[in-house]
């Protein structure tokens, strides 16, 4: 009895342990303090599928992939396709990838609702530790454009603050690899829509800082994603956000021309 008294005694604090965690990460992700795209943090949203688990089958098969080619990023990255399996929210652009990349080693780091500081988090973590990829493929940011009660908003200096702290890191991780960075892509189906101006100034102010930094690529494809009125078409983003088969199509035919041999 006494054992069993101090196993659930244990497990209490624990429990206890993890919600003052959850809750100091909380309060530090809505700081005004600080330039929260750039301070490494865990899980901050709920999203469809297991953050923690995705990251521990990564850090499973990485080393077993040695991949050629890294994929970086949010929910627009992890639902393309590969490994690890995106299970049922994931494995969209399955056909798109397979003619991209063929038999090429690649690895998806993309994972649902992440902000450029829960990438930065992942690389703290080992996600690259020990890879040697030709090319690592960055994109990320749309997210920290939304302010939610776990977390606030960020600038558009600050998420091209943390767009630059990825590559910083991709480079420091991974010497040899050719660092791709993608300007984020439109979203909201109409011109006018509010996210368009707040997205194209954060990729202004991206551009400027990444263009011309040695071993980096940048990468600009908001025209291919617009009609000629600039709305964005159901064929290609069903939400206005996330690409489908179609749209990967979209973003494997660009990448195509600076992914290396």
């Amino acid at each position: 009895m006494k054992t069993r008294l101090a196993m659930l005694a244990a497990l209490v604090v624990l429990a206890g342990l993890a919600f003052m965690q959850a809750e100091e990460r909380k309060k530090l992700a809505l700081s005004t303090e600080i330039n929260t795209a750039v301070t490494p943090m865990l899980k901050l949203e709920k999203d469809g599928y297991g953050w923690e688990e995705r990251h521990d089958e990564i850090m499973r098969i990485k080393n077993e992939i040695d991949p050629e080619i890294v994929l970086i990023g949010d929910s627009i990255t992890h639902f393309w396709g590969g490994k690890p399996d995106g299970g049922r929210i994931g494995n969209r652009g399955t056909e798109t990838w397979e003619s991209l990349f063929g038999k090429r080693r690649v690895l998806n780091l993309g994972f649902g609702w992440d902000r450029t500081q829960n990438a930065l988090k992942r690389i703290e973590l080992g996600e690259l530790d020990g890879l040697k990829p030709k090319a690592i493929v960055i994109h990320i940011g749309t997210n920290n454009t939304a302010q939610t009660e776990n977390c606030r908003s960020n600038t558009p200096e600050e998420i091209a603050a943390g767009i630059g702290a990825i590559v910083e890191q991709c480079q420091k991780k991974c010497p040899g690899a050719k660092v791709i960075v993608m300007a984020i892509f439109p979203r909201g189906k109409m011109a006018d829509n509010p996210k368009r101006a707040e997205l194209a100034k954060i990729n202004a102010v991206l551009a400027a800082a990444q263009k011309d930094k040695p071993g980096v690529t940048y990468l600009d494809i908001t025209d291919k994603w617009l009609e000629p009125d600039g709305s964005i078409s159901k064929e290609v983003m069903p939400d206005s956000l996330h690409p489908n088969q179609k749209g990967y199509g979209v973003w494997a035919e660009a990448l195509k021309a600076v992914l290396p041999e």
